[in-house]
């Protein structure tokens, strides 16, 4: 591959990309240059290809094969963000966005969209691009994508992601183009990124540019670079997301490291359990050996760079970098003692920088648009944008991309659609099993590294659940303490037998057994673990507890001292009973108790024909198949 040959390809596909990105003064215009009158994108993501958008493109080829049209591109693209709607599906030049789509849509689409002289089915649209005159607006301005700027997620839902040629039209690869043709040193590519400002978005935040400084000034003739695509937070997608919609940005990304350090192997760690990012990685690799860019003498420059794959199995621990280098080297994954640190002895105990797929898909946008620009983005500390899988309570489930500094208010009420059901926002869980709790005070808090830290959370990885007023916190931090004490690799004492004692504490506390003097247990064994844990599993495992402790500790106490809960979440805590006043004797409720605890009473209420019905409290167990029965409301829980 020479530059002339990219750039031949990069004119081939930049109409057809432009058409996508939806210039609207150019939008016809581009759409007749390309030889399309409409281009179908259709998210081939993990969530909507598990909602069937794989039925739906089918059912789209072949109702146009059936009605003589071929000048419709259908395009499988990646992640388009909202995943909530999916299966959607973007017609071009309109931007019409369409959601939820079923075969039977995709067949209404094409005989009344897709045929020459159609028009859009306004009914099969994204409620939030229909104005109330019934205008249609593209999706690019309604109040979830407005506001987001899309650095990271630049190419996902935009490119065929399984296409090399269109990766290239859309930019990717022509960082390293610059990188190995313009003359630009090692160390200027170093400083470049260090004067971006950009900082790992793993979850530490460690400027990424001095950790690929310190692994150029280790010695040793062979280094490492590798990706981390071991995303194992719950409710976290956003790597995912980017390996399924633009991979290649990765692959660019990791050669362009490999040059700046003197490293000739990569190593992409990804967890098997991600079969369509682990699908499309591996093509991707292919195609860009074929053309070139990934092996021997990449675009003539005499710099030869390679990638490999290697699947986890999904350990949480295996997030960790040394635990990660572990594990490709053949082992159990279990991390090491630091220092030394990976930039100084890694992989293979040989230097090797270490940075996650969000992180690496910053890196073209760096070098091609400069530090500078990229710098000027977010705040003085945390440059750039955050991509966060939002979810829980909120009613625009998917992903975000908006610039560090961005209030968590604008992400819950503007982009993500407010709280559904009329409830209050409680809280939002960021980072995960090693974050905290922000709760509603701190809604207009500006999200970066420092301001996240400063209020007693984290921005980890990207995950951003939302809480509403019916999530109980002493639950949830027991949630947490269950996934991390399931996930510890048991290597050290502080985490092995700290996370199962912790988890014990609370469970004491759910079940209404907990006394006063937990609580300072709690707080002492959370201390003990944070500063002699071995890894930054067992070190931020006590977060989600001391967190919640910190910001709602009069639910501990109620739990404790009333055996109460109320969000009437902890079923040890909960009593069912029925009013007799609003109980009308039907008996629906007595009829699907499973265990019997449900008998008839001699009370008739004023207005009744029957006898109300009572619940055994004995015999209950705190099932709930009663109230989800009841339909006059008569089953209460208290």
């Amino acid at each position: 591959m020479t530059t002339k040959q990219l750039d031949a390809i990069r004119a081939s596909k930049q109409e057809l990309i432009d058409v996508r990105r939806l210039v609207k003064e150019q939008a016809e215009v581009l759409a007749k240059n390309t030889g399309y009158r409409k281009q179908v994108l259709v998210c081939g993501g993990t969530g909507c290809t598990s909602s069937h958008s794989m039925q739906v493109i089918e059912h789209l080829e072949k109702t146009l094969k059936e009605a003589g049209i071929d000048d419709v591109l259908i395009v499988k693209t990646g992640c388009f963000g909202l995943c909530s709607l999916g299966p959607i599906m973007i017609v071009y030049p309109e931007g019409a966005f369409y959601a939820q789509m079923t075969p039977e849509h995709a067949e209404t689409v094409v005989k009344q969209h897709l045929i020459p002289g159609g028009s859009i089915v306004k009914e099969l649209l994204y409620k939030g691009t229909v104005l109330e005159d019934g205008s249609v607006i593209p999706f690019a301005e309604t109040p979830f994508y407005k506001k987001q700027m899309r650095i990271a997620l630049r190419n996902c839902g935009v490119i065929a992601a399984e296409d090399i040629d269109e990766a290239i039209g859309a930019g990717d690869y022509a960082a390293l183009e610059k990188v190995l043709t313009t003359g630009m040193t090692p160390d200027d590519v170093i400083n470049e990124v260090l004067a971006s400002g950009l900082r790992g978005r793993g979850g530490a935040g460690f400027p990424t540019g001095r950790k690929w400084m310190f692994a150029k000034a280790s010695k040793g003739d062979i280094k490492y670079v590798c990706c981390n695509a071991d995303e194992g937070d719950p409710g976290a997608f956003m790597d995912r997301s980017v390996l399924e919609g633009d991979p290649h940005c990765v692959l660019e990304a990791m050669t362009i490291a490999g040059y700046a350090i003197g490293a000739h192997q990569g190593y992409i760690y990804v967890r098997a359990e991600y079969p369509v990012a682990v699908e499309r990685l591996k093509i991707a690799i292919g195609q860009a050996r074929k053309y070139g860019l990934l092996g021997k003498n990449i675009l003539g420059s005499g710099f030869s760079f390679d990638i490999d794959l290697r699947l986890g199995a999904g350990a949480f621990v295996c997030g960790e970098e040394t635990a990660l280098m572990t594990s490709i080297e053949g082992h159990r994954g279990e991390p090491r003692p630091r220092p030394p640190f990976p930039a100084v002895k890694g992989l293979f105990e040989k230097p090797t920088i270490l940075n996650n797929v969000e992180t690496w898909a910053n890196i073209n946008p760096i070098i091609t648009k400069g530090a500078a620009w990229y710098a000027s983005i977010g705040t003085e500390k945390s440059k750039g944008t955050k991509v966060f899988a939002l979810g829980g309570k909120i009613t625009n489930v998917g992903l975000v991309e908006v610039p560090m500094g961005t209030t968590l208010r604008e992400i819950v009420e503007e982009i993500g659609g407010g709280i559904p059901n009329g409830k209050k926002f409680k809280a939002a869980q960021t980072g995960g099993p090693s974050g905290g709790c922000i709760p509603a005070e701190y809604i207009d808090t500006p999200i970066d590294f420092d301001n996240l830290v400063a209020i007693g959370s984290m921005m980890g990885s990207g995950g951003l659940i939302v809480l509403d007023e019916d999530t109980c916190m002493v639950d949830l931090s027991k949630f947490y303490l269950e996934f991390t004490a399931d996930e510890s690799c048991g290597k050290c004492t502080p985490c092995r037998l700290g996370t199962k004692r912790l988890l014990q504490l609370l469970t004491k506390i759910t079940e209404g057994k907990g006394e006063p003097e937990d609580l300072e247990k709690i707080q002492e064994l959370a201390e003990h673990m944070k500063s002699s844990s071995l890894c930054a599993l067992g070190q931020s495992a006590p977060n989600p507890v001391l967190s919640t402790l910190a910001k709602f500790r009069e639910e501990y106490e109620d739990h404790i001292y009333n055996h109460h809960c109320a969000a009437g979440v902890c079923k040890a805590l909960l009593n069912y009973t029925i009013d007799k006043e609003k109980c009308i004797g039907c008996g629906l409720c007595a009829r699907n108790c499973p265990v019997s605890a449900i008998s008839r009473t001699d009370y008739v209420a004023p207005g009744h024909k029957l006898a109300s019905f009572a619940i055994d409290p004995a015999k209950c167990i705190k099932c709930g198949v009663c109230m989800n029965n009841c339909k006059f409301h008569a089953v209460e829980r208290k």
